[in-house]
Order: C-alpha cells, then structure tokens, then sequence
C-alpha cells in the first residue's frame, strides 16, 4: 500500500512524499497558554500524534514541532488581571500543559518553540515581507508603527479556504484603532502599549501579530517548504491562510510553504459547537478528572480525523468500556501459561495476518483511525477466542504480544508501556508474598500489599487460577 493523505489545499487525497526521502518536517498548531487546553484542543493534539506514531512506524524519520503562543491579547489581559507578568503565566500553563498531555499520551514535540524567544527570526520574516512589497508600515501615536501585511499584493491569498478576497471580505472586520489599506490586512506587528510587554524592532518597540511566529519558527527549523501542516479545522481560516501568504511572500521565487495540509473536524458537546457562553466549554483537565485518559485518547481515535465527533458522556462510557477490554486481554495473555505446544497456532496467525494487513490498509487510505481501531478490536476478538484454548504453544503469545504491542505504539490506547514506578519482577515477587501471608490466614497483611501496589497503580484480581495484574486505567 501507499500511504494517502487527504491535502486540504487541493481538496484531493493524494500520495505522500515528502521533500526529503525517508524524512517528514511536520508542524503542528500548539496552545495558547493563557488557561489550560481544553477538549476541543486536545482532538488535533491526539489525532496528529497517532499520524506521527504511524509515520514513525512506517520508518520515517520525523521532525515534529508544535509551538507555544506565549504572548497575545488573551495572555496579557489574564496576567494583568492576576498581577503577574505575562511570562510567569506562561511558565505555568506550559507546564499544566505536559501534565495533560503527558496523561493523554501524547508525545512531546521534537522541538517546542515559544514565540516570545524567536523575536529575531520573527522581525526577520516581517523584513524579508516588506522588501518584496507585500507589507506596509502605519506609524502610531506613540511614535512606533504597526505592520501589516498587503493581501491585495499577494495574488494566491484564499488558496487554502477556496475563496476569493471579495468572498472573504464579507466576514472581515477591523478591530478599533487598526488604520489597514483592506478589511482583511493582519498584523505582523504592533506597537507596543503602555502596560504591556514589548521588544525592540525597526519599526518602534512592540509585539508580533499572531500569525507571523509560526511562519518564522517553522522555516527556522524545517525549512522554508515543510511536508505536513495541521491544526483544527477552524484555523483553516484566517490562521492557516495567513501563515501561508506571509511565509510565500516571505520566501519569494513560487515556493511553496506547505505540501501537505491536514485539519481536524470540530468536536461538538452534545451535539453543539463547544463556546463558552453557551456554558458546554470544557477544559481536557476536567475531561480527565471525569474519565479515563486512555478512554478519552480512544474516543477520539473512533472517528475519522476529519469528520466531526460529539463529545458525550454515552461515548465516553462506551470508550471507557473498550479500554478496559483492551486492557484486559493484555492481562489475560501476560498471565496465560504457555503450554507444549500441543495446539497449532496456524489458523490464528493466518488469521492475525490478515488483519494486520487491514489495519495498514486503512491507516494508509487517509489515516483512517475509526476503522484501525476496529481492527483492534477484531484482533482481541481472535486473541481471546484463542486464549479460551488449553496448551497454547510459545507461537501464540509471540505473535499475540507483539501485534498488540506495535497497535498500542501507534494508537497509544492500551497503555503497555505506561507503566507505573513498578517493574513486573517486582510485582510478580509480591504476589508471591501475598499468597504465602494468604495461606498463613495474615489477611491484615495481604490487604496492605495489594493496597500498596494499587497506590502504585497495580490492580490485582483473584480467579481460580491464581492472582493476576493489570495496570489501572
């Protein structure tokens, strides 16, 4: 198979191949950290981890940078409003930022740059625009100007949304005190006001627009044409397309900024777009506090990445479910005993290679992790349907952990490898303990061990056939 990806510029699936062989530059919108992501966030953050996993998979090497918005309007009105500076809040909300997505398992970018430290690179770009003729400078009453990129002087401006500029204006409005040649003119620079954090440039003290740092910060270090771009849908427009005009006009000679643009579908609560005046915002802090992580990553894996998803408690219960099955076959197969060999495995692994080769079938066909997951679940289908069998030979367990352990190194929604601070020679030897204090009838200090190794996230589970462990959700 080939893998396919559906380009949003072109509105087309097409062949991936990346400008260099075996080497994908990927750029992801990240945060910004005025508050804590919420869930409408956490969708692209987990859906484009799972594309990096699987390009990884795939052998490809990958340089992954998402970044941080760490000064904007949103950040320094919070910050004035809690009497600190804009960078504590920011050191603060980037780490709350790990801690939720270091829960929901997503991989931490390659690189993960904060505007606010590459405001060389950023009046870099803005002067590089300006030479070219497709920016202009208005002066202020402080004396400093603000910068404005020239959509008219950029003939392509609307590629990406498929609009023209006249469709585009409809919806354009200009905030108070903005003096711009056209409704749809962005800043690429402000002039700095009294109270707010500003930095020195040609054109007077001030702060970058929004748009400009990511076109500066990916060129920095991906290079002026990156492979694969993604974020939300609802920065297709004006963020995406901004980015892209600055950062073609930026580099001149028709080069193109991005190959490859990929966008999330909206995550709805209840059906309704996520605001928070309608009173249905919810925080991915909340979201985790409320469910599992796991449960939370496989729900939003069991819709394809561009379709809109609801977020809702029956689907989150019911993802919660799955993984708890998902979990429980992996505990089943640890603790199964390998037999002599008295069965052949043959018809299994003709089975689990069929549909191993379903599942890059679909992964391939535009990322399609609904039914990657699907085929997930028709292999713990098979892999329990085989462990009801007595005297499963060596073949089986081979086969069976390591399909499931290279699935939850793409989809992350088993949690084999996060484990607690906990290793299995050392739970293996206190279930041992628990047994002996049990037949001693030293009931006090059997409750205290498996007490102990639930607080270290190690569930126990007593059968017939012995204790087993699992890893808690």
């Amino acid at each position: 198979m080939t893998l396919m990806i559906y380009n949003d510029l072109t509105r087309t699936k097409e062949k991936f191949v990346p400008v260099r062989e075996k080497h994908v530059s990927f750029y992801s919108c990240g945060p910004t950290v005025y508050d804590y992501f919420h869930i409408g966030n956490a969708r692209p953050f987990i859906v484009f981890d799972v594309l990096r996993r699987y390009l990884e998979h795939l052998g490809y090497g990958v340089t992954f940078v998402q970044n941080f918005t760490d000064i904007d309007d949103k950040m320094i009105s919070r910050a004035n409003a809690e009497g600190i500076t804009v960078a504590q809040l920011a050191e603060r909300f980037i780490a709350e930022y790990y801690k939720d997505a270091d829960a929901l398992g997503i991989h931490r970018a390659t690189i993960a740059p904060r505007a606010t430290e590459h405001m060389a690179e950023i009046i870099g770009i803005i002067e590089k625009i300006l030479q070219r003729g497709h920016a202009y400078v208005v002066e202020t009453p402080s004396g400093s100007g603000d910068v404005y990129f020239d959509v008219k002087s950029y003939a392509p401006y609307g590629k990406l949304s498929k609009q023209s500029l006249d469709e585009l204006e409809a919806g354009a409005r200009v905030e108070v005190g903005e003096v711009k040649r056209h409704p749809l003119d962005f800043a690429l620079w402000k002039a700095g006001k009294p109270g707010e954090p500003s930095w020195k440039s040609p054109w007077g003290r001030g702060r970058p627009g929004w748009h400009i740092e990511c076109s500066a910060m990916s060129s920095k270090y991906l290079g002026e044409t990156i492979d694969i771009h993604s974020g939300g849908v609802d920065l297709t427009f004006p963020h995406h397309e901004n980015e892209a005009a600055q950062s073609e006009a930026a580099a001149g000679s028709g080069k193109n900024f991005v190959n490859y643009w990929l966008h999330n579908g909206f995550l709805l609560i209840d059906k309704g777009k996520m605001s928070k005046s309608l009173g249905n915002f919810i925080t991915a802090r909340a979201a985790r506090e409320k469910y599992p992580p796991l449960a939370i990553r496989l729900f939003m894996l069991s819709a394809h990445y561009r379709s809109p998803i609801n977020f809702a408690p029956e689907g989150l219960e019911q993802a919660a479910g799955g993984v708890t099955r998902l979990r429980n076959c992996w505990a089943d197969l640890l603790h199964a005993p390998v037999g002599e060999g008295a069965d052949g495995v043959t018809p299994f692994l003709e089975e689990l290679k069929a549909l191993d080769g379903r599942f890059y079938e679909v992964m391939d066909d535009d990322f399609n992790t609904a039914a990657a997951v699907g085929v997930l679940f028709e292999i713990v289908k098979l892999v329990n349907t085989w462990l009801k069998r007595e005297h499963l030979p060596q073949a089986f367990f081979d086969a069976a952990e390591g399909a499931l352990r290279k699935y939850d190194e793409i989809l992350g929604v088993i949690g084999i490898e996060a484990a607690p601070d906990i290793d299995a020679d050392e739970i293996k030897r206190l279930i041992e303990e628990r047994a002996a204090v049990r037949k001693d009838k030293n009931f006090a200090r059997s409750d205290e061990i498996r007490d102990a190794l639930l607080a270290r996230g190690i569930v126990l589970e007593d059968t017939p056939h012995g204790t087993k462990w699992k890893r808690k959700l």
